[in-house]
């Protein structure tokens, strides 16, 4: 059909625009944004649901720094910076193929799709992510109604999973996998991981266990049993006094890789852990970014670090292999309303809950959206 929409695709649609770096009245909700068109190569997306990630709150906060001042206000790519406002976030998107643009088939319409949310900026085969950027921040993203995305990214869902369910994955565990493939993850090693109840340290956990390695969580108190069920072999809470020593009297045997989201006061402590010769790989630091690092522990001990953002075309497909042969499984804490996203992001600070928040619009709450819902 090309780049034209049908009659069935509304010229205006709901949506919230991030509007500027600042706090949530940053996030605009509006339902007369235009409806995007797909341009050649890309297909236009009836979205059903959009996955909630810690990245939605940094670019919003501005919370990245720079180089040379970590607590300058920043968007989330060092360099050149591809934010601009009003823009529409959103990276986990599953929704069903509405239209197309050209050069893409048109029997494609209808497909159910979850959306691989990295723009890769390099071609087919080349696996550098020295300059990648996403959807949700260099382009309009999921939280919305409607929204493009190249045909390439999106690929077609056909497991037993909820569309809810199903938009727990993609940044979390593509951001896992590839965490693990930094470090070189074997069968049989153990890894240490903090931030374990979150979406990507939950999926660490589960991914973990699809290499045969043997995963051992960091989390708060009373999330020692839903770590345990996903595949924790067992659990360490992060406020005990001397992390280092409650890790040796729990794990059994030295510590391989550390997966590390959470940084701040504790990054000493995960070096200390780490076996001679161990790798530490992190994606996130929400402890604190800005950590004390005493190069001798890292060069006499022979650790490599190694820090990972996103994933690779590669990763993505491995991942949505082990969706569709059911390797790994959804965890769904709740879905909340688009018009209600303020509300979802207050929920998201809390971290008060283990696996993920998604968010449906407002059209389709009732079949995608309220099954899974809190009162």
């Amino acid at each position: 059909m090309g780049a034209t929409l049908t009659a069935e695709i509304p010229a205006v649609m709901a949506a919230v625009q991030l509007v500027g770096h600042g706090g949530l009245d940053r996030l605009v909700y509006r339902d007369d944004v235009p409806t995007p068109v797909p341009a050649a190569g890309e297909v236009l997306i009836d979205v059903h649901a959009c996955g909630m990630n810690n990245t939605d709150v940094w670019v919003r906060e501005g919370a990245y720094g720079t180089e040379t001042d970590p607590g300058s206000v920043s968007t989330w790519r060092r360099g050149r910076s591809t934010l601009t406002f009003p823009r529409i976030q959103g990276a986990d998107t599953v929704g069903v193929i509405a239209a197309v643009g050209d050069g893409v088939p048109a029997d494609r319409v209808g497909e159910r799709v979850m959306v691989d949310f990295s723009l890769y900026h390099r071609p087919e085969g080349d696996d550098s992510l020295a300059d990648i950027d996403y959807i949700g921040h260099g382009r309009d993203g999921g939280y919305a109604e409607y929204m493009t995305a190249p045909a390439e990214n999106a690929y077609e869902i056909t497991a037993d999973l909820a569309d809810a369910e199903l938009a727990t994955f993609c940044c979390a565990y593509l951001t896992a996998e590839q965490m693990l493939d930094r470090a070189r993850l074997g069968a049989g090693e153990r890894v240490l991981v903090t931030g374990a109840s979150g979406g990507v340290g939950s999926a660490i956990v589960q991914l973990a266990r699809v290499r045969g390695a043997v995963p051992y969580a960091v989390t708060s108190a009373g999330k020692e049993a839903a770590l345990r069920e996903i595949g924790a072999q067992d659990v360490v809470l992060r406020d005990v006094p001397d992390l280092a020593a409650e890790v040796e009297r729990v794990v059994d045997g030295p510590v391989d890789v550390v997966a590390d989201l959470v940084a701040g006061p504790m990054f000493n402590d995960l070096l200390r852990i780490l076996r001679p010769e161990g790798r530490y790989t992190t994606a996130g630091a929400i402890g604190g970014p800005v950590v004390q690092l005493d190069l001798r522990t890292m060069y006499l001990k022979q650790l490599e670090l190694h820090g990972s953002s996103q994933g690779t075309r590669t990763a993505f497909r491995r991942l949505v292999r082990y969706i569709s042969d059911g390797e790994v499984r959804p965890l769904l804490d709740r879905t909340f309303r688009l018009s209600a996203l303020h509300d979802a992001q207050r929920a998201f600070l809390a971290k008060s809950y283990v696996g993920k928040l998604v968010v449906v619009p407002d059209r389709h709450w009732d079949a995608v959206g309220a099954p899974y819902a809190q009162p």
